[in-house]
């Protein structure tokens, strides 16, 4: 059965085409944040059908959003969420840009995330970095692909407000960083949940680091190295200068980690997700997303846990 989601399935247009998708047979999702065009009992007959769903969310918000395509692998979307009446654009413009500008560029946004990640990557190592990646090659790279293995890695999931109470959200397949951002240094709390797991921590930053990114920027830092399969999470400190003999912590991958900037006015800091960079951090909530998956790909004679175990005992 062919899956469909409409945005704004609760408004007069997408009201009536989620009952006009139903008739047909379709599987339907009904994304509507109810504001003041929508009106649920459009579909009141209709609640109770096998084949539809209804969420309570706003297109905005990418990572709610994400996890719905991911959970229902929708064939196609109809985007017909949007604030109406022209009377109340001029009255209050703000709402029609978040609605109708953002929330069409942030859907965009979604489903290039959703389309990324549903296929496999094969890895290729030409230099000397990335040494969990296949050798690098130019013959029978079908064939290789062909044969190879998978391992099924989750994502870090990072949710960053701002000095200026700005929410930001990435993920990231390595760590999530925290850096000092001027020549002060970072004063951090770190949590595991409501436990305190460091009450004041100075120095250059923290990371927290998945297992497949534990021998990169992590292991730099002289973070641990983490199996594959462990279900575990490295929070390693950078350059850390009080306490001086905290090592770090290893937690369950299923933990929320909390880290709170102490100073955000004289000690200003960023967080990167992998490649995304926020700046002027008030707190950052970090976790694993379960929903995000990505399938990585090696050679049969290339096992990521061997070189895993190898890389703990290198010499140079």
């Amino acid at each position: 059965m062919k899956k469909f989601v409409v945005t704004g399935g609760s408004g007069f247009i997408g009201s009536n085409l989620v009952k006009f998708l139903l008739r047909k047979n379709y599987f339907v999702i009904n994304i509507d944040k109810l504001s003041y065009s929508a009106n649920p009992y459009n579909l009141k007959r209709i609640f109770k059908n096998k084949n539809y769903r209804f969420f309570k969310q706003d297109i905005n918000n990418q990572t709610q959003i994400y996890k719905i395509l991911n959970r229902y692998k929708p064939n196609g979307i109809f985007n017909l969420a949007a604030e109406t009446h022209v009377d109340r654009s001029i009255d209050n413009p703000k709402n029609f840009i978040q609605s109708n500008i953002l929330g069409v560029y942030n859907l965009l946004e979604t489903l290039k995330k959703y389309r990324k990640y549903k296929r496999p990557f094969y890895g290729m190592n030409k230099g000397t970095f990335g040494f969990l990646m296949n050798k690098f090659k130019t013959k029978n790279i079908k064939k290789s692909i062909s044969k190879a293995k998978s391992v099924t890695i989750s994502a870090l999931e990072m949710h960053a407000i701002t000095k200026d109470n700005i929410k930001k959200s990435a993920i990231a397949i390595n760590e999530v960083s925290l850096l000092r951002q001027s020549k002060q240094a970072a004063s951090l709390r770190i949590l595991n949940g409501k436990k305190i797991l460091i009450k004041k921590l100075i120095g250059d930053g923290v990371l927290v680091s998945t297992p497949a990114g534990s021998t990169a920027y992590n292991l730099s830092v002289h973070g641990p190295i983490l199996s594959l399969n462990s279900k575990k999470l490295a929070i390693t400190p950078i350059s850390a200068f009080r306490p001086r003999r905290w090592k770090g912590k290893i937690v369950s991958s299923s933990s929320l980690i909390k880290i709170i900037n102490l100073n955000n006015k004289k000690r200003p800091i960023s967080v990167v997700a992998d490649n995304v960079e926020v700046r002027n951090i008030n707190n950052v909530k970090i976790r694993v997303n379960n929903h995000i998956k990505f399938k990585l790909l090696y050679d049969s004679n290339n096992s990521l846990t061997k070189k895993i175990k190898l890389e703990q005992f290198r010499n140079k």
